[in-house]
């Protein structure tokens, strides 16, 4: 409902490249840069800065893209205001989610929610848990699924259920025919980990420093930032990594990698998260709700 151009300026300055602004917003090239020329020209300024290939906002861009956030911000509260005057279900919900929820878990759960309220316009910010808790902090996203601890004051949280993580391997791994793996035995291995930040790393971190492993002590070969690049290593052979359940089950049933359970085991809590302090709308805690009862399915 806001003006388009400001939708598109807001596009480019975020992403600092028309081609990607154009792939966000389902729109050609050519048509984002006559909407950006369009607004220069009533603006009688220059917007952006282009130089060898590159662009950047100029102190006018910067003064503008304010702005726009906070038109485009009001917007979205407008219509999700009087979307629950009428007793419609309608405007943006934007939800932030760990890459391991996002990827494995979540996907059914917008859909059958997309179903049921075809009006609300679903966002999805992927990121490690830790992002996502400083964005919903920030107010820059609604409700946030993570899976770690939530560690900081300002959001409420509940937990939706619990996951269990486990050891990979390739097929022909050396421990890959065991029932079960400890610490100890794994610490004498390669660790292929997820980046600082991860929820994952952080719970495992956590995990080898319990059973008195100092994490750093670890032959970490290589940090990565998802459970798909994660994968992608460990099945050429080069170490193993632990990843959660639902991660690596249809490489399980395909037997392209095995899956061994962690003895003891480990398990951590995935929560919502969200401001304590904000005011929550009708769409969010519907939101929240629907997503409490179908994850906790998923997880029976």
């Amino acid at each position: 409902m806001a003006d388009r151009r400001l939708q598109v300026f807001h596009a480019v300055a975020k992403h600092l490249s028309f081609t990607r602004a154009a792939d966000a917003l389902f729109m050609t090239q050519p048509a984002v840069t006559f909407q950006i020329k369009h607004l220069e020209e009533q603006l009688n300024t220059r917007l952006f800065e282009r130089r060898h290939g590159n662009i950047s906002l100029t102190p006018a861009g910067e003064r503008v893209l304010s702005y726009a956030e906070k038109i485009l911000a009001l917007t979205d509260e407008m219509e999700t205001c009087v979307g629950e005057m009428t007793g419609e279900m309608r405007g943006p919900l934007l939800v932030g989610a760990s890459t391991t929820i996002a990827d494995f878990i979540l996907p059914p759960v917008l859909a059958k929610f997309n179903a049921l309220y075809p009006q609300v316009r679903v966002s999805l910010f992927v990121a490690n848990s830790a992002t996502i808790e400083s964005r919903v902090a920030a107010h820059a996203v609604d409700v946030g699924l993570i899976d770690a601890p939530v560690g900081l004051p300002a959001l409420a949280s509940q937990i939706f259920c619990e996951d269990e993580l486990v050891a990979i391997f390739a097929p022909d791994y050396p421990l890959a025919s065991l029932k079960s793996v400890t610490p100890k035995v794994l610490a004498e291995h390669e660790f292929i980990s997820r980046e600082p930040g991860s929820g994952t790393r952080t719970i495992t971190d956590a995990y080898f420093s319990k059973q008195k492993i100092p994490p750093e002590s670890l032959k970490t070969l290589i940090e990565l930032g998802s459970p798909e690049a994660l994968k992608s290593v460990v099945a050429s052979g080069l170490g193993f990594a632990i990843v959660s359940r639902a991660v690596v089950e249809k490489e399980r049933q395909l037997g392209t990698l095995k899956a061994i359970p962690l003895k003891p085991s480990l398990k951590r809590s995935l929560s919502l998260i969200y401001p304590e302090s904000r005011f929550q709308s009708r769409l969010s805690s519907t939101f929240i709700d629907f997503a409490k009862r179908q994850l906790k399915e998923a997880a029976l």
